[in-house]
Order: structure tokens, then C-alpha cells, then sequence
């Protein structure tokens, strides 16, 4: 009857509202059923579930064999590390694998079979988990001893098949990678020909100790090549040219060259086309999540148009006002935009809005996420109002920050004071002392700010959260260490009296001080920019994040495959995280059982990357492993920190447009996402598209 179509228009047009807010697709199922079993699949219970299995999944690496289960990652004083039984984590993966197979059974009934053999996630999903579960069998019937397990190197794949933002970022590194090449092609020229003058320049001479440079870096073409590479990354500069440069100065002419063309030049050049390239296909990807916002809310619209109780038009459809207030009620949406379109409706005069007036109430979704503070108390007396101004005037926190930088001059002197004495001879009466002082300054700090500002307006601002929050803890520590060791005195250094030495409680309340410096940065407004950029590229690029992730964990999981037996599998993750940052460390490796150390540092002062370079160079059989670092570098140090870089500088660059906008709006906060930042360039799509586009959905039928 006429009562359940209207049902089926309201949940209709409350799922493709809800499409828009995610920016997800419209073309699926629509029936009573469909919408009632898509609203449960995209509810917080079971989205939050499918994140753990995620999780669980993943994490099962660190405690299958070879477990990295341990305290401490020194061989020399770590214990046996614990390896499950055979089942057990096969029993949490086939879990895993049962909520995997509900997952894409759902989202395949969903879009339909049609949509189905369109859609080449789903495709690959189903593949992954076919793949995966035979691998599964297998394991089992080899009693969990065989070597290779692929399912491992494939459960990246589920992170990445359940964020539509990492897919979107993935198809434009993908789309990026032409306009790469070129470069890196570009690259591999230049390495190559220096290679052949290197090779001519420092050929083997009749005189054994001038041949220094030939016998440790240009021996032959595989390991000049490995040289001139690893030169690239700076990470051999200067031990490879110090002796050539003994021998005779002008070969240093060589390096140079090499160097500037290299690193200055095609380094720096491969940075500006990802970051021109990139820039765009991420441009283009959030044009389309425009389009599908649009487009989910011009659905809403014609199927709250079909209601029988909406008056027609031959020209225009219109919807009620009161079946749209009835939508929003029942929608998941935020509660800010939900109340902004609401008051909206409230001083809207008419009755029935048209696609235009309908679409501009749901404009609320793109704007900037404000945050006002609440109003000041508004004291009656005269010696109030003079307290409040005197205390709720920015001098006065000018004034904690000269107090704060004092506290950490103090602290500074102190443990200059202190550097070289044993813990026996310190005498912390002084520190003790003005750490009393400073944290009784800070808790009337505070007091007073509340005071002026009222509670709910100095909660309301992160620096006065971040404030509070340390001088509680500082208060409390203070008060611990008073009750155990008594108040400061003349030889105030007492013996352990419970679980933290005097020493240790004095230290700790000393790192927060210093960690309660941090307040100043607000105060700078050029620091308060850099570090707001930096916030929000963790708030909002997690899928660059978790692309990083899907990186780091199929090489890591790669390099245990390769390398057992010959490198030691617990250092494989930390190798890749400081190859990327370029971290120096002592290099352990394990060839037949037999430990070879490399003071890197010492000898070669050279990157992670580079030690594994040389000690797999030494033992022949592992020379092909030079393929796989080679390539982790390529994508994790050139490929994505490149990336990285282009998103950063187009967050900053947004930021610094913006900020003489909003220098005058001191009690208002923005927040903004990744679609946000492009807004301003976006277009927006017309209605002939968004109307052909619904014509074209294969579960909803329109009436117009």
C-alpha cells in the first residue's frame, strides 16, 4: 500500500544520505531487506568488528614462528621466545577467514551480481581468500613445519580492500608511476655511466696499495654499481672517495659531479614531478568523491519526491519539509551538521523545498568543522571583573611561558651542575626545591585561568587541557614524593623507599616540566602552523598511513621468508623502519649459524641499508638479496617519502593561504579534512550529470 512505499522511500533516502556523508557508493541493492541488512553491514558493531579482525589478523606475525615475543632484541640476553602450538593460530585465522567470507558474501549480495563482476576489489578479495584458505590446508597438513606461507605476504590486502580513501590514494600512486619512471629510468643512466668512468677511473694498477679504492668499492660492475647507489642515498659519503681523494685530489671532481647531478638535481627533480603528478590524480580522486556526495543526496531527494503525500509538478518535484526532518531524525550523521540543517529548515518559511533549495541544506557537510568556545562567567562584582581581566588577558599567559622557560633554565643548570656526580654525592634540595616552587606557580596558574575563563571555556581549548592535565599529574607526584621522602631539605638524597627512588620521581616530574614547555607553541604563530600541519596529516592521511602499513609489513614478512636461517627474522622490521630514516646502528646478522657483527658506524659510517649491502656482498650466496633492499628502498625512501612530502607541502601551503583569514577569529577552531583542502578547486557537477548518472542505477527505479 500507500503507507509501506512511503517506508521504503524514508529508508531509502536515509541510506543515501548516509552514502553521501561517507562518500560512499549508491549502487546497490534498495529493496526493504537490502537496506535494512546495508545499514547493519555499515553500523559502528559490525564496521568495528571487521576492523578488529583486521587487527587480530595482522597482529598474528609478532607470535607466530618466529616469534618476536621477547623483552629485549639482544640475542646475548634474551630468552627463548615463545612459539604457539601448532593449531592455535591457525584456529584464530580460520575465525578471521569465516568473518572475511560473511564480509564479501554481504557486499557482493549487496551491489548485486551485475556490479559484481565490475568491481575488481571484490574480485581480488574473493581470490585472496581462496588463495589464503588453501594455504591454510596445507599448512595443516605439513603439521604448521613448512617454510613458505604465502596467506602471510596476502593479509595486507585486507587492511587495504576496507578503506575506500587508501584505494583512491593507491590508484594515484598507481597513475603517478609513468611520469615516475621517466625519472627514475633517468636514474639508472646516470648511475650506469658513472659506473663505467668508475670503473675505468679506479681500474687495478700494478701497485697493490694504491688499488684501495678497486678492491673495497670498484672491484667489478656489481659491486661499482652497489657503490655509486648507495653514494645516491649519502649513506657511504665520504668512506667511498677517501681513498681515491688519498691517492690524488682530483678525483674527488668524480664524486662531486656524481653527487650534485644525482642527489641535487634527479633526486629533487623526481620530487617535483610526484608531487605535480600526485597532486593531480589526488585532485581528480576527490572530484569523484564530490560527485558520489552529490549524487547521494540528489537520490535522496527524487525518492523522497515519489512520497504520495508531496504535491507534483509537471516542471518540478519538491519534498516536504516534515519527511525530511523525519529523515534526519533517523540518520547517522554528525550532530553538528544535523542541527545546522535543522535550524536551516526551522527559518525556512515554506513548506516544500525544491532540488536546489534541497541540495544547498546539505552543503553544511563540506564546511569547515567549527568549534566556538563557550562565553567567559559574567561576574557581578566590580573586583571580579578586574580579576577576570587581569587573569583572562593573554599577558598573563605571555607571563607562564617566561615561568615555564625559567623552570627549564633551572632544571638545565642543575643537571649541568650534576653531570658527572655519582647518584651517592647529588644533593637534590635545590632541584627538590624549585620544582615545589614552579608546580605551586602552576597550579595558581591554573586556578586563576579557570577563575577568569570559567571551566568550560578553559576545557574548551587543547593548550589549557594540555596544562591541566600535566599540573595535575606534577601535583600528584609532588605530593607522592613529599609523603615518602619528606619535604626538601639541606642533603635531601634518602635511600629507595617503594618503586621509585627519589632520584628516579625527581627525574619524572623534571620530564614533564619539560614536556609542559610545549605550551609556548600556540604563542608562536608560525610554530602553531608547522605543528597544526603536522596534526593534521595524522589526523586525516590515514590512508597514506595504512599504505605505509601494507608496505612495511609485506616486506617484513617477505624478508623473513627470504632470509631464514640467514638473518635473524626479529631484526628484518626494525632494519626496513631505520633504513627509511637513515638510523646508524650495529648490524647482527646470523650466516650458518655463525654471528657476524659490523660496527657500522666505526668503519663505514653508513646507513642500516648499507651494512646488509656489504656483509650480503661478502657471503656470495646472498649477493641476490641486494634486489630486495634495492627495491625496498625505491618504494619506501624515494616512492613514498616523496609522497609524503607532496602531501605535506599541500597541507602547509593550504594553511598558510588561509591563515590571515583567520587571525581575527581567535575563539573559533577549524578542522579540516583531506576532501576539504582541495574544496576551493573542486566543480561542482550539474544536475544533467547527477540526472544521468541516477538513470543509470541498476536497483532504483525513477518515476521522472
Amino acid at each position: 500500500g500507500a503507507g509501506a512505499d512511503n517506508d521504503l522511500y524514508i529508508n531509502q533516502a536515509i541510506v543515501f544520505i548516509e552514502d553521501a556523508i561517507q562518500y560512499r557508493s549508491i549502487n546497490h541493492r534498495v529493496d526493504s531487506k537490502s537496506l535494512w541488512l546495508y545499514r547493519w553491514y555499515y553500523s559502528r558493531t559490525c564496521q568495528w568488528i571487521l576492523s578488529l579482525t583486521i587487527t587480530v589478523i595482522l597482529a598474528l606475525a609478532f607470535i607466530e614462528e618466529p616469534s618476536s615475543l621477547t623483552v629485549t632484541s639482544d640475542v646475548r640476553y634474551r630468552l627463548p621466545a615463545w612459539n604457539p602450538p601448532c593449531g592455535l593460530t591457525e584456529s584464530i585465522e580460520l575465525l578471521c577467514f569465516l568473518v572475511f567470507v560473511a564480509d564479501v558474501s554481504v557486499k557482493s549480495y549487496l551491489i548485486g551480481w551485475k556490479e559484481f563482476w565490475k568491481n575488481k576489489w571484490l574480485m581480488a578479495y574473493i581470490l585472496t581468500l581462496i588463495v589464503s584458505l588453501t594455504d591454510w590446508i596445507v599448512s595443516l597438513s605439513f603439521f604448521c613445519k613448512e617454510s613458505v606461507r604465502i596467506r602471510r605476504i596476502l593479509r595486507p590486502f585486507f587492511l587495504l580492500q576496507n578503506s575506500s580513501m587508501m584505494k583512491k590514494t593507491l590508484k594515484s600512486i598507481n597513475s603517478t608511476l609513468p611520469e615516475m619512471a621517466s625519472v627514475v629510468l633517468l636514474l639508472a643512466v646516470h648511475l650506469s655511466l658513472f659506473t663505467m668512468f668508475a670503473m675505468l677511473l679506479f681500474a687495478r694498477t700494478k701497485d697493490n696499495q694504491q688499488d684501495k679504492e678497486w678492491v673495497v668499492y670498484f672491484r667489478n660492475l656489481p659491486d661499482s654499481l652497489t657503490s655509486l647507489l648507495v653514494l645516491l642515498t649519502t649513506a657511504n659519503n665520504p668512506d667511498v672517495m677517501i681513498p681515491a681523494y688519498s691517492k690524488n685530489r682530483a678525483y674527488s671532481i668524480f664524486f662531486i659531479l656524481f653527487t650534485v647531478l644525482g642527489n641535487l638535481f634527479l633526486m629533487n627533480l623526481l620530487t617535483a614531478i610526484i608531487y605535480n603528478q600526485f597532486r593531480g590524480y589526488l585532485l581528480k580522486s576527490v572530484q569523484s568523491s564530490l560527485f558520489r556526495r552529490r549524487l547521494g543526496i540528489r537520490a535522496a531527494f527524487e525518492v523522497l519526491s515519489s512520497l504520495k503525500e508531496t504535491p507534483t509538478s509537471a516542471q518540478q518535484s519538491y519534498v516536504s519539509v516534515g519527511a525530511l526532518l523525519q529523515v534526519l531524525q533517523r540518520a547517522e550523521m554528525d550532530s553538528r551538521c544535523k542541527q545546522a540543517i535543522m535550524r536551516s529548515l526551522k527559518m525556512c518559511s515554506c513548506d516544500q523545498l525544491s532540488a536546489a533549495q534541497f541540495q544547498k541544506l546539505f552543503e553544511e557537510l563540506d564546511k569547515d568543522a567549527i568549534k566556538q568556545h563557550p562565553p567567559s562567567p559574567d561576574y557581578q562584582s566590580h573586583f571580579m571583573q578586574k580579576m577576570q581581566f587581569a587573569f583572562g588577558h593573554p599577558y598573563f599567559g605571555y607571563l607562564g611561558n617566561v615561568v615555564a622557560l625559567a623552570n627549564i633554565v633551572s632544571i638545565c643548570v642543575v643537571l649541568v651542575m650534576d653531570a658527572d656526580k655519582q647518584p651517592s654525592e647529588r644533593d637534590d634540595f635545590f632541584l627538590g626545591a624549585i620544582n615545589c616552587f614552579f608546580i605551586l606557580y602552576y597550579l595558581l596558574e591554573m586556578l586563576l585561568k579557570i577563575l577568569a575563563m570559567g571551566l568550560k571555556r578553559y576545557l574548551s581549548y587543547p593548550s589549557n587541557r594540555f596544562d591541566g592535565l600535566l599540573t595535575v599529574i606534577l601535583l600528584i607526584l609532588e605530593i607522592a614524593t613529599f609523603a615518602v621522602y619528606g619535604f626538601p631539605h639541606p642533603g635531601w638524597r634518602p635511600e629507595l623507599m617503594g618503586l621509585l627512588s627519589l632520584w628516579d620521581m625527581v627525574r619524572l616530574v623534571n620530564m614533564l616540566i619539560v614536556f609542559r614547555f610545549l605550551r609556548i607553541i600556540p604563542n608562536m604563530k608560525f610554530m602553531a602552523l608547522v605543528v597544526t600541519t603536522l596534526l593534521d596529516l595524522v589526523k586525516n592521511l590515514r590512508a597514506f598511513a595504512g599504505i605505509l602499513v601494507v608496505v612495511f609489513y609485506a616486506f617484513a614478512i617477505t624478508g623473513i621468508m627470504l632470509f631464514k636461517g640467514a638473518v635473524q627474522a626479529f631484526f628484518i622490521f626494525n632494519f626496513l623502519i631505520q633504513a627509511s630514516f637513515s638510523i646508524k646502528k650495529v648490524v647482527v646478522l646470523y650466516f650458518k649459524g655463525k654471528k657476524v657483527i659490523s660496527w657500522c658506524s666505526a668503519h663505514f659510517q653508513a646507513e642500516v641499508i648499507y651494512c646488509l649491502l656489504y656483509i650480503l656482498s661478502v657471503h656470495p650466496i646472498y649477493r641476490w638479496a641486494k634486489i630486495y633492499f634495492v627495491a625496498w628502498w625505491l618504494i619506501s625512501s624515494v616512492t613514498w617519502v616523496n609522497l609524503f612530502v607532496a602531501l605535506l607541502l599541500e597541507n602547509f601551503i593550504h594553511k598558510w593561504d588561509r591563515r590571515c583569514q583567520r587571525e581575527s577569529l581567535s575563539d573559533i577552531e577549524y578542522q579540516r579534512t583531506v576532501e576539504l583542502m582541495f574544496r576551493d578547486v573542486l566543480e561542482e557537477p550539474t544536475e544533467e550529470e547527477l540526472m544521468e548518472k541516477l538513470h543509470q542505477h541498476p536497483h532504483l527505479q525513477l518515476c521522472r
